[in-house]
């Protein structure tokens, strides 16, 4: 889909989505006005751009415009130069192409959805969140994992892991996360927002006043109020904890 194009495009160069945002607004100021907010719906596969913005991604991050109908970077540079080839030249590039596929199908490695003999599968580690005192943004990570494939649900958007022992006894240090990627959680879920730069595991509360605040379910922590002058965004709702 073209969300999961554009949010592959900007986690590989290393941008949150307000630096895009920024950055295109800057580039592009005669066109639409780019926000993280319009940007992560595009991602979510909540709305979908026009295709003015899906030119102006494709022209920013230097990828042909058929990238995003799910064409592969590879398949979008190579397609040009082989119907360029003389027709002997193809059929050599086609039997080069037939030969990689035959030794690539005898020694396949498993996908993240296949459970191996083991009973294990591998999946990757996105991100990082506080069960503390926060963690910033710039600390997010890219991390293959190993995981029991009987603790791994079935349905999740992305995993993260958890540093600190605010969310104790239920989620401990070093604890994985498979998060569904929301906008919205209910209150009294456990939940990873954003509160100025800064990314937190918590449940999420609601005062007799109406006030929200993040609670951890460790004492020794004090809530988190949210206030209108907060930077505050909702990640995801925490669907299941994996214990390493």
């Amino acid at each position: 889909m073209i969300g999961n194009k554009i949010k592959e495009l900007r986690k590989s160069h290393n941008l949150t989505l307000e630096e895009l945002a920024d950055t295109l607004n800057k580039e592009y100021p005669d066109t639409i006005n780019f926000n993280k907010g319009r940007i992560s719906k595009w991602e979510n596969n909540k709305e979908e751009p026009r295709l003015s913005s899906v030119k102006i991604l494709a022209d920013f991050f230097d990828v042909p415009l058929d990238y995003f109908n799910g064409i592969d970077l590879e398949q979008a540079e190579i397609l040009p130069v082989y119907s360029k080839l003389s027709r002997d030249r193809q059929e050599k590039v086609l039997y080069y192409a037939q030969t990689q596929l035959e030794e690539q199908e005898n020694d396949t490695p498993l996908s993240i959805f296949e459970k191996p003999q083991d009973n294990f599968v591998t999946a990757y580690v996105e991100g990082l969140v506080a069960a503390g005192y926060g963690a910033f943004q710039e600390d997010n990570l890219h991390m293959e994992v190993r995981l029991r494939a009987e603790d791994v649900p079935d349905s999740y958007d992305t995993i993260a892991k958890v540093a600190g022992d605010s969310m104790e006894p239920l989620i401990d240090d070093n604890d994985l996360l498979f998060i569904k990627v929301a906008s919205q959680i209910d209150v009294n879920s456990i939940g990873i927002f954003q509160v100025n730069g800064k990314n937190f595991v918590k449940k999420l509360k609601r005062d007799y006043n109406g006030s929200w605040y993040l609670q951890s379910l460790n004492n020794s922590y004090e809530e988190i109020p949210l206030t209108e002058n907060d930077d505050i965004r909702t990640i995801g709702e925490v669907v299941e904890i994996y214990k390493p």
